[in-house]
């Protein structure tokens, strides 16, 4: 993987975060919008038939349904909605399991997880920025190269969401504790695989 990883400062990484929060209020408010306008049943049924071929099809059209209307049939703006919603699933995951490792009731043996769990969560979180900023780079001359780029660091991000989800299936945890976790986790993971079967598809 270190033979195509981009090579980034702190001023890109930190544009592209901002650059996508941004996008996603931009977004929040464009599905508010879309709630009471019409939006074309055309636009509604790009977002279906691409959802419906994905690993988990049901989240992938709650996910994306409400902002059909932004979308419209372009895959390129369905595939960078779709790594977005995942970094911000992601980035909400990471602040929960970070709160949790701080949980004074955690056996040395949860604590010593969640802190390996919150490592795998915030490396998970970089990789999908580093896939951000390749899916917007696509239209330029390496448009190969950044493809490439994009799914070695979608699959990549899925490697350490399930390394923590084992982690929390294989260890001697509390059942409360592993159903927080797990759940969140799970639900970056299914979001984090649709989108790299979408970029998989992209072209």
């Amino acid at each position: 993987m270190e033979g195509t990883k981009p090579i980034l400062c702190h001023a890109h990484l930190t544009y592209i975060v901002l650059y996508v929060f941004l996008f996603m209020f931009c977004l929040q408010i464009t599905s508010t919008s879309s709630a009471t306008a019409s939006v074309p049943k055309a636009d509604k049924d790009f977002v279906k038939t691409s959802c419906n071929v994905t690993t988990y099809p049901s989240v992938c059209k709650k996910a994306l349904s409400p902002y059909a209307g932004y979308i419209k049939s372009s895959r390129l703006k369905l595939t960078y909605l779709a790594l977005s919603l995942t970094l911000k699933a992601a980035n909400a995951s990471s602040t929960l399991i970070s709160n949790q490792a701080k949980n004074k009731r955690l056996t040395e043996y949860e604590a010593e997880i969640m802190t390996d769990c919150v490592e795998n969560i915030e490396e998970s979180v970089d990789q999908l920025q580093q896939t951000l900023l390749a899916i917007a780079h696509l239209r330029g001359a390496d448009k190969a190269f950044q493809l490439s780029n994009a799914q070695t660091w979608a699959s990549a991000a899925i490697t350490n969401e399930n390394t923590c989800i084992d982690a929390f299936s294989e260890g001697d945890v509390s059942a409360s504790v592993k159903k927080t976790v797990q759940n969140s986790l799970l639900g970056v993971t299914r979001l984090n695989s649709n989108a790299l079967y979408l970029i998989n598809h992209l072209y």
